[in-house]
């Protein structure tokens, strides 16, 4: 009795394959034959595809490859590959579980102030017909289909999202608006990763001004002080940075004087001495 080989996401050493960030795995294999075992594991399905067409999708289990032959031309492929010919098989596992993509970018601000951004969306596969969608419709290269692929897809769909808000809106006012730009990600992402099959879970935005400065002076705007008291701070904090002793006037906007304060003429010194004279008394009017 011949022994079936088994196809499965297990590499020889029982290690997965598909690992968080990795959507879709193409078994790379040419030894699907009929009579093979497919293993699907719980948070998998399989796409069975031959000579291009989709046979059939397959949930947890292990199912045997059963499908009618098509006879091949020619002696030598009959003789070589014992009536069967290598890649007539294939089998795409998709992965059920849920993964994280991140999707990082600038945006520009009414003030055409650079702003960073950072968006983690969160999906995965629901169903059956959603396998068949993404295996239809998303290309990828090699033998895997990783978070960062579908983010080369679904990246400008964010970007075009974000700016479409953040343009018109003042820089300071960024973090007020937040919510509204991130169920404007949302919507435009539910619907266009729709069309792969993709159910998208959850999504999570986060933006900040791309100039540090300017980070720093709107966190100083926060505390509620003046556009004037905000740039003062931040330049005492600079100073304070570097050691310097007039940070503090700085904040308060006071003059730093070096040495002794004035006092009036001839003030403490013996005899009424001026300072200019050695000890000599100052010159009174008509003497």
């Amino acid at each position: 009795m011949a022994v079936r080989n088994v196809i499965s996401t297990l590499n020889s050493d029982g290690t997965e394959v598909m690992g968080p960030g990795i959507l879709m795995y193409h078994y790379p294999g040419s030894d699907i034959m009929n009579g093979s075992l497919l293993t699907v594991e719980s948070n998998h399905f399989c796409v069975l595809k031959s000579r291009g067409a989709i046979l059939n999708v397959y949930e947890t289990g292990q199912y045997p490859v059963e499908t009618p032959q098509r006879p091949l031309l020619g002696s030598f492929q009959q003789a070589f590959y014992g009536g069967q010919s290598p890649w007539q098989y294939e089998a795409l596992f998709v992965s059920r579980a849920k993964s994280v993509v991140r999707a990082k970018g600038v945006a520009l601000s009414r003030e055409l102030a650079e702003l960073v951004y950072e968006v983690d969306y969160y999906v995965h596969i629901d169903t059956k017909e959603d396998a068949v969608k993404l295996v239809t419709h998303m290309p990828y290269s090699g033998h895997m289909l990783t978070t960062e692929m579908l983010d080369a897809y679904a990246g400008p769909v964010v970007e075009q999202s974000i700016n479409q808000l953040v343009q018109i809106t003042p820089l300071e006012q960024i973090n007020e608006r937040i919510h509204e730009i991130t169920e404007l990600v949302r919507g435009h992402l539910q619907d266009f990763l729709a069309i792969y099959g993709v159910m998208l879970n959850d999504v999570k935005v986060l933006m900040r001004p791309r100039d540090e400065r300017m980070r720093e002076l709107i966190s100083l705007r926060a505390f509620g002080l003046s556009e004037i008291d905000s740039v003062r701070y931040y330049v005492a904090l600079k100073m304070a940075e570097r050691g310097l002793v007039s940070a503090p006037n700085m904040a308060v906007g006071e003059p730093f004087n070096i040495g002794l304060t004035g006092a009036p003429f001839g003030a403490g010194l013996p005899n009424g001495a001026d300072a200019l004279g050695g000890g000599g008394h100052a010159a009174r009017p008509g003497a």
